[in-house]
């Protein structure tokens, strides 16, 4: 027994990207709308959320193996390979940063309400005090990242997700869907009801997003990944898409069997909560929520760690974990996530707009690792053949494609603003 349970720790630990990318891709901004998705349209954005996966785990499998042969990063990569790469790398992550730490303070102020509005479930009363509670976490996170071990923050991500994982399966299993909903779900095609085109853009971007294969080829030099480990890379690609689709497929596909089934759309994760506790009872709605904090704080991390990590990247250094610089980006992106609940901004709104930010990055991030893996002076024998490039302008045109989605979709909800 304990053999198996060493071997079964082992193999977790040697898949600790895979985490690392479905703790930065899955955060509160995905459980939001697969929530929103399955309550609206119950299985029939479920296509949608099988394609985005499915890119996501060819363009994790091409960026890791752009920097397992070259040994270099993609910012980097793009700076030095690319005509106008300089310009065009900076963009790229001034534009990752910009849209990350969006998402963190909405991802600040969806778990504020949340644990606010769960505590009051619990105890009674209206609940913890929502500024507080993002100040407690917030000097936690920090207190951690101050160690400055990208091993611990590995270890601690595989715990969230985990919890994460675990959580939404046991509520897809408490109430699951109508089976012949989920095939149906399979065949394509746009609900034509309203915010359908925002809400499958958003899909797409809460699960195929830019930000998490730029930090895929980062998180490969940390790794010190070579040659030796190709096979295990592709591996571990398909482990984290495959993840990542089942934890959104379950949320979806709960908020399908309860709330599309009786009628109540919903835009908020606090709402959800609300109206799911009296159909499932406390035990199963607090299994739910545990879910949903480990979904918040495995991106918690990750969102906090990027800017140091895209500079180390841009100037091809190792990362100091314990150096001053570090400390201070992450303690500078740690303050703006206060942002929201300090002033009591709309944080579902403030995750829209880090969204759409990201659709406009995803065109690009595929265009420059198209260029750079087909560089037979970089690659070698290791240049993608005919299925992969295919594959790559299939993908490549899926992004213009919820691009005008996202655009869409943005000016049916604000065309006031616009």
């Amino acid at each position: 027994m304990n053999k198996i349970i060493n071997k079964a720790g082992k193999f977790i630990v040697s898949i600790g990207p895979a985490f690392f990318v479905v703790g930065y891709t899955i955060g509160t901004g995905s459980i939001v709308t697969m929530a929103s998705a399955g309550s609206r349209y119950g299985m029939e954005m479920l296509w949608v959320l099988v394609l985005a996966c499915l890119f996501s785990f060819v363009m994790l499998d091409v960026y890791g193996r752009y920097t397992i042969v070259t040994g270099e990063g993609t910012l980097y990569g793009i700076k030095k390979h690319i005509k106008g790469g300089r310009i065009l790398s900076l963009i790229t992550l001034t534009g990752l940063i910009f849209v990350e730490v969006l998402a963190l303070t909405g991802i600040m102020g969806i778990v504020s309400d949340l644990l606010n509005s769960w505590t009051g479930i619990l105890f009674g009363g209206s609940g913890w005090n929502p500024v507080v509670i993002v100040f407690v976490i917030s000097i936690i996170v920090y207190l951690v990242i101050l160690m400055g071990k990208y091993s611990l923050f590995e270890k601690i991500l595989i715990v969230f997700v985990s919890i994460m994982g675990l959580s939404f399966f046991m509520t897809f299993f408490v109430i699951p869907p109508d089976p012949v909903e989920l095939v149906k779900g399979l065949i394509p095609s746009i609900p034509q009801k309203a915010n359908a085109p925002i809400i499958l853009a958003a899909i797409v971007g809460t699960t195929f997003t830019a930000p998490t294969f730029v930090v895929r080829s980062i998180l490969m030099k940390e790794k010190k990944w070579d040659m030796v480990q190709m096979k295990h890379a592709r591996k571990d690609a398909i482990i984290g898409s495959t993840m990542m689709f089942l934890i959104s497929m379950s949320v979806m596909a709960s908020a399908a069997a309860t709330l599309y089934v009786a009628g109540n759309p919903v835009d908020k994760v606090v709402t959800m909560v609300t109206l799911l506790e009296p159909l499932l009872g406390r035990f199963a709605i607090s299994v739910f929520v545990s879910g949903i904090l480990g979904a918040a704080l495995s991106s918690i991390f990750p969102i906090v760690m990027l800017a140091p990590l895209l500079l180390s990247d841009y100037q091809n250094k190792p990362v100091k974990y314990k150096g001053r610089s570090f400390r201070i980006l992450t303690g500078v992106a740690i303050l703006f996530g206060l942002i929201v609940p300090v002033f009591e901004f709309k944080p579902v709104f403030v995750m829209l707009v880090s969204q759409a930010f990201q659709v406009f990055l995803l065109p690009i991030v595929v265009l420059a690792i198209m260029y750079l893996i087909n560089r037979k002076d970089l690659m070698k024998e290791f240049t993608p053949g005919k299925f992969m490039n295919l594959s790559l302008w299939i993908i490549f045109l899926f992004t213009l494609l919820i691009s005008y989605q996202a655009v869409v979709g943005l000016f049916e909800s604000f065309g006031t603003i616009f």
